[in-house]
């Protein structure tokens, strides 16, 4: 396996912002084991990034090699996001407790936490896959187009994450049946084969300024977040039907999509997908600060990713100011 870039600190952003959003910024990785348990939190944390991070730059390096765009991410990081929870840790079949809850049974149907895997594939895709890869970008925008691993590298990025499904899979246990596990797969290779096949300007902001400001892109940012504490506190009493609960969260995401793409613009674009990623993180930081305080170093946790986001932006900010001032100062037409 060889690096194709250098400095490799791209490659080692992914693969652990990859893991880091998802499980330790919601707490479904505490970090307060780093003190309580340092080894047992190593050997978990080795294990997310094993299975997020090579997921990630999985996908991230399939994407470039393909030419393709933010269509073929999601599409993938949905089939990603299905393999971990349907395929590896099962919680697609989990009959009660946590991490699933009331979405046991409301919204379920077959055998399947229907409303909680529809939730969850979408949260991978966004949050473990998209949003991870396009902060790597804003920080590193001169390798984003280019690979960061050779051929063989891929097979072994491809080879460690697919092990690692199957060993959480046998771990697990509690698994589908045969027909269950036989329609996933299924899904797995359509979303697999649309993320190949699809357009890569699909999902592309029109041409021009944006229409709309960054705070309004903050707020699409936040609409999947929002439809999720939705569909969980209508799960606590059954307040509306799970089917209207499965077209909040249709909206929500299909919502924030359609303003990145109409309203966007391909202007000054990477300060509008910093507030959209920002608008993505601040519920996961208000999550912590009101429902989750008690789990021990969140609030440091969402404290070092609030500083890291304060440092991209005053970056994103300089760079545009430069690239302005690169304009003015060049030749002015005949």
């Amino acid at each position: 396996m060889r690096l194709l870039i250098r400095p490799r600190l791209p490659v080692l952003a992914l693969l652990l912002l990859a893991p880091s959003i998802p499980e330790l910024l919601t707490g479904s990785t505490p970090v307060s084991r780093l003190l309580s348990d340092p080894a047992g939190f190593a050997v978990s944390y080795l294990l997310d990034v094993g299975l997020y991070g090579t997921g990630a730059l999985l996908i991230r390096e399939c994407s470039v090699l393909l030419r393709k765009d933010w269509a073929s991410v999601l599409l993938w990081g949905a089939a990603y996001g299905i393999a971990e929870e349907g395929l590896a840790v099962h919680t697609f079949f989990e009959r009660s407790g946590p991490p699933v809850g009331a979405l046991t049974t409301y919204g379920s149907a077959y055998g399947v936490n229907a409303l909680w895997a529809l939730g969850l594939t979408i949260f991978h895709a966004t949050y473990s896959i998209a949003l991870p890869i396009l902060l790597t970008y804003l920080w590193f925008p001169k390798v984003r187009d280019r690979r960061w691993v050779d051929r063989s590298g891929l097979v072994v990025v491809a080879a460690v994450y697919l092990g690692l499904v199957v060993v959480f899979a046998r771990l697990v246990g509690h698994g589908p049946s045969l027909p269950l596990l036989s329609v996933f797969l299924g899904i797995e290779a359509v979303l697999v084969l649309a993320g190949s096949l699809v357009p890569a300007n699909l999902l592309r902001s029109h041409p021009g300024p944006r229409t709309i400001g960054r705070t309004g892109l903050g707020v699409a940012g936040a609409l999947e977040w929002l439809a999720w504490v939705v569909v969980l506190a209508a799960s606590g009493g059954g307040r509306i039907p799970a089917v209207a609960a499965a077209g909040v969260i249709a909206v929500g995401n299909g919502g924030a999509l359609a303003v990145v793409v109409r309203r966007a613009g391909s202007e000054d674009l990477d300060r509008s997908k910093f507030a959209f990623a920002v608008g993505m993180l601040v519920p996961l930081f208000v999550w912590d600060a009101f429902l989750e305080p008690a789990i021990p170093g969140i609030l440091a946790v969402a404290a070092l990713f609030a500083y890291l986001l304060y440092r991209l932006g005053r970056t994103l900010d300089r760079r545009a100011v430069a690239f302005t001032l690169a304009g003015a100062s060049g030749p002015s037409p005949r």
